[in-house]
C-alpha cells in the first residue's frame, strides 16, 4: 500500500485493518451456503455477527527532518449460529438455536406458527362444498 506524501500513517493503518475485516466477513457469513438433503429439504444456516476494530498511533518528536510514527491496529469478529431456515415442499420454517430471551427474537420465532394458525381459522370458516347426492 503506497502512502501519498500528505497522508498520515494512521490512515494507512486504518485502511489495512478495514480491508482485513472485509476479507473475513461476507454475506455467506450471515446467511450460510444452503445444504440440500436427499429428500429435497434445503437447510440454510443463519448466524449473528458482531465485529469491532481499533487503530491508534502517535507522532514522536525527532531531531531530524524525518517524521517518526508508531501505531497499531486490531480487529475482532464474533460469529454465533442462531437459526436454520428449513425449506421443504414450499414451506419455510425457522428453527432457532439461540436463547430467545428477548421479545424481538421470540416474536420472530413465533411468526410462522401464528401465520399457520390464522390460515387454519380461515379454512374453518369457509363453507363446505356441497356433496352431490346420488
Amino acid at each position: 500500500m503506497a502512502m501519498q506524501q500528505n497522508e498520515h500513517p494512521i490512515r494507512g493503518l486504518m485502511d489495512t485493518t478495514l480491508e482485513k475485516i472485509r476479507t473475513m466477513v461476507d454475506s455467506n457469513t450471515i446467511i450460510g451456503t444452503p445444504i440440500h438433503t436427499a429428500d429435497g429439504t434445503m437447510i440454510i444456516p443463519v448466524s449473528r455477527m458482531s465485529f469491532g476494530f481499533a487503530s491508534g498511533g502517535s507522532d514522536f518528536p525527532s531531531k531530524t527532518n524525518k517524521d517518526l510514527f508508531g501505531g497499531g491496529g486490531g480487529a475482532g469478529v464474533s460469529v454465533t449460529p442462531v437459526a436454520f431456515l428449513v425449506v421443504k415442499d414450499g414451506n419455510v420454517r425457522m428453527m432457532q438455536l439461540a436463547d430467545t430471551s428477548n421479545s424481538v427474537d421470540r416474536a420472530i420465532g413465533m411468526l410462522p406458527d401464528v401465520v399457520d394458525k390464522i390460515a387454519e381459522l380461515f379454512k374453518k370458516d369457509e363453507p363446505a362444498e356441497p356433496q352431490d347426492e346420488v
